[in-house]
């Protein structure tokens, strides 16, 4: 069972309090560490010796020595549970079924104590959402999204957008005020439109023509070659090893999203007799 803690490991040593993103962190996370004080010396003292090396603590937030592969991992654990707290909430609802996908996900990665614990990461971002209003809270999460704009690779970034994507389409409707938002994100996080029509359409690419042209990015218009290359260019960048460090979960996430591009492929290609 993996403390959220522990799964947050080198985060602060990555992340400095002074940004957007360290600021949440804080908040949202010094929170939660309060709440352990009077059990963390018996339950969780490994854990807590581990974040204090890593340069998780709360006497010294940024201080201590880190892995920066596991603090671009954390950092995009709990960028995640930042930027869904604003798509879940961006309809002025929160929705039963996006936030059992998000329960779904800490489970099947990091054990029934993630759950619990994210649940409360969350809680948290939203009572900080309801005290700032929603254009504050917008603002720090895009300047979040610029700042893990220059922390993480294009591939990883993709990969963040997808997983919101999957959030926002949990309860089988996509509503305008969340496409919005999730192209307003992609825009800070360096992505696309495109990016974001292509990750809509994934889960019909397979059977819909229409929507298997979105995935690859083309009009039905295109020419054989510029499908092709259309193809080529989101393979390459949605490769599942293009984010395997960002751990084993993440990359078979990718692996299923590959898996939709390449049925969105071949519905294009059975349609032109490719």
């Amino acid at each position: 069972m993996a403390k959220l803690g522990k799964w947050i490991g080198g985060f602060f040593g990555f992340i400095t309090t002074g940004s957007p993103l360290g600021a949440l962190a804080g908040f949202a996370l010094g929170a939660l560490f309060d709440s352990d004080t009077d059990t963390a010396d018996d339950k969780y003292t490994g854990d807590s010796q581990r974040g204090h090396r890593s340069g998780f603590s709360q006497q010294g937030f940024g201080t201590g020595r880190y892995d920066s592969t596991e603090g671009v991992r954390s950092t995009f654990r709990f960028s995640l549970l930042v930027l869904a707290s604003y798509i879940i909430r961006i309809d002025g609802r929160v929705m039963h079924s996006e936030m059992n996908l998000v329960r779904q996900w800490l489970r099947t990665n990091f054990g029934e104590t993630a759950v619990a614990e994210g649940e409360q990461v969350m809680r948290k971002l939203f009572e900080q959402q309801k005290m700032l209003g929603h254009a504050e809270y917008r603002s720090a999460v895009l300047s979040s999204c610029q700042q893990l704009r220059q922390l993480m690779t294009y591939e990883q970034r993709l990969q963040l957008l997808n997983f919101l994507v999957m959030i926002a389409q949990a309860d089988g409707v996509v509503v305008s005020e969340e496409v919005n938002a999730l192209r307003e994100c992609a825009r800070y996080l360096g992505l696309t439109e495109g990016d974001v029509d292509s990750m809509l359409n994934l889960h019909d690419g397979g059977s819909n023509l229409d929507a298997a042209y979105k995935v690859l990015g083309v009009a039905p218009t295109a020419t054989d070659a510029e499908v092709k290359a259309a193809y080529r260019r989101l393979a390459l960048q949605n490769h599942p090893d293009k984010v395997a460090s960002l751990g084993e979960d993440v990359r078979l996430a990718a692996e299923r999203k590959f898996q939709e591009i390449n049925a969105a492929k071949e519905t294009v290609w059975k349609a032109r007799g490719m």
